[in-house]
């Protein structure tokens, strides 16, 4: 999902580093090659340049296919969607122009400098050696608390603008039943927990920048202070002195940055830590849905724990519970969009997640909660008929997955629905996302989400 290619551009960084220092000390040492530092120097201004160019061009990549990654996704809420493809997607950039390059480099560029230092100054790389392993230690301590912190903030956020978005598109019901006001302080409430988590994470934010600054500062005294003495001593040239003192901060400079950058790309990280598993990969063919029996064994994911549900062949199913409740993840279960985080979705006996999903999703035929047709210019309840046609006439599809199929159409033009249901779904297996009344009575069996 996470475009990586532009890390390719950081190979050179490492030689670059210890050229510049190499070329750094000799000048200052009384030697030569003061042009050649120039043009060092002006390679890694044009390296480092190139790469954040490159990096740009793939967050709007990564940004890009998470959009339509969260748009394909049946299983989450419209205001869920709203605040990831908006918000959401763009807070992912600071992970990949950051975060991610600074990894690389956290890893590459102390290798190097200890390297080089060994064959330069033993005692001073064997410090380096000892002390680098203190700034992850510490960053990752306090990264812990961070990443509980961040998810908990991204919760906030996605709660507050799931039910803002609900608010303003029901504006008008609730201004007619005199309930805007409530849903005013409730927004209010929201917005005030979003910003305590916001502080929180601020606070642990701070508190590790400060811890890691220390680390690192106290070990680079370490390494300068006795090549400082030794220097004065004549126990150590100058140029090997100036050489050990320029190579020992960007030895801790790279991890430095890079517990910067954590922060900087925490809820990138949350966000794509919402990304859907879809299952696209080859398997085994579906079973005969005529015959097979489907089973939900103990599945959790999002805000469904630990459902079962058993359905026989030809059974017809009505889905009830509150807005939330975890009725269209159930969908999304079956339709092999959302892999459960526990249990297993079982048809004929063969999980899910081994079946070809572009061979289960021929055998079956679905109607999303909100049909998006196009380029027809059609209102909502044309959009409902078209799409129920076109899944009602699927007529090898064993198995129907309807999601409140009559919710934007009249009571007349919902009768006439309910007839054609009953006519086309007759002998096959049906699972029905109900909230209207008039569905129920046209089902085998009620389950509560």
């Amino acid at each position: 999902m996470v475009d990586r290619r532009h890390l390719l551009a950081l190979i050179p960084v490492p030689f670059l580093v210890l050229a510049q220092a190499e070329l750094l000390a000799s000048v200052l040492a009384g030697g030569t090659g003061y042009a050649l530092l120039c043009l060092v120097v002006g390679a890694r201004v044009l390296v480092w340049w190139g790469h954040r160019e490159w990096a740009h061009r793939a967050a709007e990549r990564t940004r890009t296919r998470l959009r339509e990654a969260f748009l394909r996704d049946p299983g989450t809420r419209a205001g869920e969607v709203a605040t990831l493809v908006t918000r959401g997607v763009h807070d992912v950039t600071p992970y990949v122009t950051g975060y991610l390059p600074q990894q690389v480099l956290a890893v590459v560029v102390p290798l190097a400098v200890v390297v080089r230092l060994a064959f330069a100054d033993l005692a001073a790389a064997l410090t380096i050696l000892v002390t680098l392993p203190l700034v992850p230690v510490f960053g990752a301590l306090v990264g812990a608390h961070t990443r509980e912190r961040t998810a908990r903030q991204w919760d906030a956020l996605a709660t507050l603008g799931g039910h803002f978005l609900d608010v303003v598109k029901g504006i008008g019901t609730l201004r007619a039943f005199g309930r805007a006001r409530a849903q005013s302080a409730t927004v209010r409430a929201l917005a005030a927990r979003h910003l305590t988590e916001t502080m929180s994470a601020l606070r642990i934010a701070f508190l590790s920048a400060f811890v890691l600054e220390l680390v690192a500062t106290m070990a680079v005294a370490l390494v300068a202070v006795p090549v400082g003495l030794r220097l004065l001593g004549g126990g150590v040239p100058l140029h090997t002195a100036l050489l050990v003192l320029f190579l020992a901060p960007e030895a801790f400079l790279p991890l430095r940055a890079a517990g910067a950058q954590y922060h900087a790309g925490a809820q990138g990280r949350a966000v794509l830590d919402r990304v859907p598993v879809r299952a696209e990969h080859t398997g085994v063919a579906p079973p005969d849905l005529a015959r097979a029996e489907i089973v939900l064994d103990g599945v959790s994911v999002r805000s469904l724990r630990n459902f079962s549900l058993r359905i026989s062949p030809g059974e017809r199913i009505a889905l009830v519970g509150p807005s939330g409740a975890g009725k269209s993840t159930v969908l999304g279960l079956l339709l092999g969009f959302v892999r459960p985080d526990e249990g297993r979705v079982l048809v004929g006996g063969v999980d899910l997640a081994e079946i070809d999903h572009a061979q289960w999703l021929a055998a079956l035929s679905w109607v999303p909660q909100r049909p998006t047709l196009v380029p027809k210019d059609l209102s909502s309840g044309e959009q409902q008929r078209v799409a129920l046609a076109t899944a009602l006439d699927r007529r090898h599809a064993g198995l129907f997955l309807l999601d409140e199929p009559t919710a934007h159409l009249d009571a007349e033009t919902e009768a006439l629905v309910l007839a054609a249901v009953r006519e086309f779904t007759r002998g096959r297996t049906a699972v029905v996302v109900a909230h209207r009344p008039a569905l129920l009575d046209e089902v085998t069996r009620v389950v509560a989400v």
